[in-house]
C-alpha cells in the first residue's frame, strides 16, 4: 500500500494528464453518439422499415470485438484519438438508439390522440409530449453509453490515443502492479462519477420528477446543471487547447506486446 501511494505521489502529474485525456475522449465520444443516436431513434419510430436495418447494424457492431474494430479503422483513419473515438461512438449507439425507440413507442396512444386532438402538429407532439415522456428511458441509454465509453476508452492506449489505458497496458507489459492499479482505479472512479452525474441529470430532467419537485428543485437544480456544464466545458476546452498547442511537437506511436 505504501509503495502504491508513493507511486501515485511521484507520478501525479502523469496520472492527472492521462485522466484528463481519458475524460475528454469519453465525453466527446458520448456527445457524438447522442447527436447521432437520438435522431436515428426518432427516425425509426417515424419510418418503421428503417428500424430493422439500423438496430441490426448497431447489434452487429456490438458483436465485433473492440480490438478487431480498431483493426478495421486504423487503415482508414490512422492511429491516435480518431479511431478510438469512432470505435466508442459505434459501441455507444445501440443503447441510445434502442432506448430512444423504446421510450417513444411505449407512450400511451390515448395521450398521443389527445395531443393531436387539441391541434398539435407532428413536430409539436414530438417536442412537447413524446420526448418529455420518453426522456427517462433515453437518459438511461445515455447513462449506459457513458459508463461503457469510459471502460472502452482504456483500449485507446493500444493505438497511441492516450488515456488511463496507457498505465494499465504499460503495467501489464512491465509486470508493475502499482502502475496497473494507478490506471485501473482512476478509471473505475471516473466511471462511477459519470454514472452518478448522468443519474442525477436523469432525475432532474425527468418529467414526473419535475412535476413533483418543481418548487424545491428550481434554483438548486439549475445550479447543479450549470456547474456541471461549465466544469465539463472547461475540461474539454483546456484539453483541446493543450492538444492543439502540442500536436506538431509529438509523434504518435501505437503500442506493441513484444520487445525489440
Amino acid at each position: 500500500m505504501k509503495e502504491f501511494l508513493n507511486f501515485i505521489i511521484n507520478r501525479n502529474d502523469q496520472i492527472l494528464n492521462l485522466l484528463t485525456q481519458h475524460l475528454y475522449l469519453s465525453i466527446v465520444a458520448v456527445i457524438i453518439a447522442v447527436v447521432i443516436g437520438i435522431p436515428l431513434g426518432i427516425a425509426i419510430t417515424r419510418v418503421k422499415r428503417l428500424s430493422k436495418p439500423i438496430i441490426s447494424f448497431a447489434n452487429l457492431v456490438q458483436a465485433i470485438p473492440s480490438l478487431a474494430l480498431l483493426g478495421f479503422l486504423i487503415p482508414i483513419v490512422g492511429i491516435g484519438s480518431k479511431p478510438a473515438v469512432i470505435m466508442v461512438v459505434l459501441y455507444s449507439l445501440l443503447p441510445i438508439i434502442k432506448n430512444t425507440y423504446t421510450g417513444l413507442t411505449n407512450i400511451d396512444n390515448d395521450i398521443l390522440e389527445a395531443a393531436r386532438g387539441i391541434g398539435l402538429t407532428k413536430s409539436q407532439v414530438l417536442r412537447k409530449v413524446q420526448l418529455p415522456l420518453a426522456l427517462p428511458v433515453i437518459m438511461a441509454g445515455i447513462r449506459i453509453s457513458a459508463v461503457t465509453a469510459v471502460g472502452l476508452m482504456t483500449i485507446a492506449a493500444f493505438i497511441g490515443a492516450g488515456g488511463l489505458g496507457y498505465l494499465v497496458f504499460s503495467g501489464v507489459q512491465t509486470v508493475d502492479n502499482n502502475m496497473i492499479l494507478a490506471g485501473a482505479i482512476p478509471a473505475c472512479i471516473l466511471a462511477l462519477l459519470i454514472d452518478s452525474i448522468v443519474g442525477k441529470l436523469e432525475k432532474i430532467l425527468s418529467y414526473t420528477n419535475r412535476r413533483k419537485e418543481s418548487k424545491t428543485l428550481n434554483k438548486k437544480s439549475k445550479r447543479i446543471i450549470v456547474s456541471t456544464a461549465v466544469l465539463a466545458l472547461l475540461i474539454i476546452g483546456t484539453t483541446s487547447i493543450h492538444a492543439l498547442v502540442n500536436r506538431d511537437d509529438k509523434i504518435v506511436i501505437g503500442s506493441k506486446n513484444f520487445s525489440e
